[in-house]
């Protein structure tokens, strides 16, 4: 590593410049030119360390973040992502990446940098789901470039890792425990739902109650997959946000749930009427042929939206059993505006899994939390207990503590 002057003349007069030369950690011959002596001793200060640590990428083997951005995006491409996720990655980099540290080099992404980039998304008006949301983008685009060779540290990582706990902490105190009544519908919420149900949408809300499925795995369900005899649902497959059918989340995803008889009664009298789909060829008359297939489809028999089952079975299933909230609001013949008190149908996934729970005594399955994690189809016992472990009956409550008291003291 050395840095010297060099001086010359242009048009008369006398200029000078200071240079940076180095190897680097492929032992290829560097230089940098500064105009101040002070940036060069600054330059080959960090340099030196960095090349002893075999941390160090010359500018000219780097790219841009918004070029390292589009890297990862076709990696992810690459990869068989859903198209939901390279969508995202996509707005990730284009509105709220792009223009605040698109043309930094991935190699100068320090953690400073990192955290002023943060305190700019923050000015900028983005909440803090989506400021955390984005370093995650961050940290996988810089993820991308080190295994690419194009930087040596993804300084989002070293900068989360150190955060881990304090952030997951924050988060906690910040979402609370889900509660009943609030986030969850109580049994006699449900009670008082499930007589209302009619229509082609009553067998997609009454399974959902009873199975916890989530919207994508209703939504691809088929009929092939319903054993009524067995009296269960095997989930093989979900359909994405674009339609696009595909395996369940996770391995734990692929899963039986055992459904009671008021599923299957259900089910067996829609099968009778269940909308079928072309399958694009006729018979000999030639009349299409139509096909069972989707168990909860559209009026075609194609795969239905979530958003149709959301705004227009589970909303109106809810105003309509009165489990709703005053809006405040009149509508032109002077009565009130309701809305659904549970805005998205996972809240019936929520309900399913504290049925689970909730003791015998209660009207519950009393599951143990292994049995209650294979129903939900989740990932690990640990995700089912941070979500519902605070719901599962405790061992000192009052009336056992007054029998423990009785006992101990005659």
């Amino acid at each position: 590593m050395s840095v010297r002057k060099r001086t010359w003349t242009g048009h008369g007069v006398q200029k000078e410049a200071w240079i940076v030369t180095y190897f680097d950690t492929k032992g290829v011959k560097r230089q940098k030119t500064f105009a101040k002596k002070r940036d060069a001793d600054t330059f080959a200060s960090k340099t030196d360390v960095e090349v002893r640590e075999g941390i160090h990428i010359a500018d000219r083997d780097s790219i841009t973040v918004k070029q390292a951005g589009k890297l990862w995006i076709t990696t992810g491409e690459g990869e068989g992502l859903e198209r939901s996720t390279i969508e995202q990655r996509k707005r990730h980099l284009k509105f709220h990446i792009e223009d605040f540290i698109g043309d930094k080099l991935v190699s100068k992404m320090t953690v400073p940098l990192i955290r002023e980039f943060e305190d700019q998304l923050r000015e900028a008006g983005r909440s803090p789901a989506m400021v955390k949301k984005v370093l995650v983008s961050l940290g996988g685009i810089l993820g991308d470039a080190v295994e690419r060779g194009l930087a040596m540290r993804n300084s989002v990582r070293d900068m989360r890792q150190r955060r881990n706990g304090k952030e997951k902490r924050q988060e906690k105190r910040q979402k609370g425990k889900l509660k009943v009544g609030v986030h969850i519908p109580t049994p006699a919420e449900i009670r008082t739902i499930l007589p209302t149900l009619e229509g082609h949408w009553r067998p997609l809300l009454i399974t959902d109650i009873f199975s916890g499925m989530r919207s994508s795995e209703l939504r691809g369900l088929r009929w092939v997959d319903v054993d009524l005899e067995g009296r269960a649902i095997n989930v093989c497959q979900r359909a994405d946000e674009y339609g696009k059918i595909g395996r369940p989340k996770s391995e734990a995803g692929e899963r039986t749930i055992p459904i009671p008889p008021i599923v299957v009664n259900t089910l067996r009298e829609w099968r009778l009427v269940c909308p079928r789909r072309d399958t694009g060829k006729v018979d000999d008359a030639g009349n299409p042929i139509m096909e069972l297939h989707y168990v909860f489809p559209n009026g075609k028999g194609n795969l239905e939206s979530h958003a149709n089952i959301v705004n227009r079975a589970l909303k109106p299933a809810l105003v309509k059993a009165g489990v709703s909230i005053d809006t405040g609001k009149v509508d032109k013949d002077g009565n009130p505006i309701m809305r659904a008190k549970y805005t998205g149908l996972h809240s019936l996934r929520h309900f399913y899994a504290s049925w689970c729970i909730n003791r015998k005594a209660d009207g519950g399955l009393e599951l143990p939390v292994k049995s209650v994690q294979e129903r939900l189809g989740h990932s690990s016992i640990q995700m089912t207990l941070d979500t519902y472990g605070h719901l599962f009956p405790r061992g000192d409550d009052a009336d056992e503590l007054a029998a423990a008291e009785r006992s101990l003291l005659g």
